[in-house]
């Protein structure tokens, strides 16, 4: 039986093979398709120019009908790959509200949660590797 996924697969232009190794891949990986860009300011403080998505990291939306604002992360959907917005929601013809799911290469990261001390760390590694390499 052919392994629904594979380590090894580098590439290829056919759609459905792309899709399927997107849908098909385990979460650890799937988790790397949830990084956004990070802001000009803090892209010079830490020098790092793109992060994964986290709760509470605030963002703004660089595309569509919202462009411009700027709201916290309530949830992150590895499975669909969305990122789900504090205070941008729709109402509903019945009157119920819905959040809007948003792409993460539509948003970029203006502040990051650090109440998570492995996640504080990882920044300020990557960080230090980066500055390490420009030397």
């Amino acid at each position: 039986m052919k392994a629904k996924f594979s380590n090894s697969w580098n590439s290829s232009k056919q759609p459905r093979k792309q899709r399927k190794y997107v849908y098909n891949a385990p979460l650890h990986i799937k988790g790397k398709f949830v990084s956004s860009h990070v802001s000009p300011e803090l892209r010079k403080k830490y020098v790092i120019r793109s992060f994964r998505l986290r709760t509470g990291d605030k963002v703004k939306v660089m595309r569509g009908q919202y462009k411009g604002k700027e709201e916290k992360v309530i949830e992150v959907n590895l499975k669909k790959q969305t990122i789900y917005l504090e205070k941008i929601t729709i109402t509903r013809v019945d009157g119920n509200t819905a959040r809007i799911p948003f792409k993460p290469s539509n948003l970029m990261i203006v502040e990051f949660n650090m109440s998570d001390k492995k996640r504080k760390t990882k920044i300020e590694s990557k960080t230090k590797k980066i500055q390490g390499v420009k030397k």
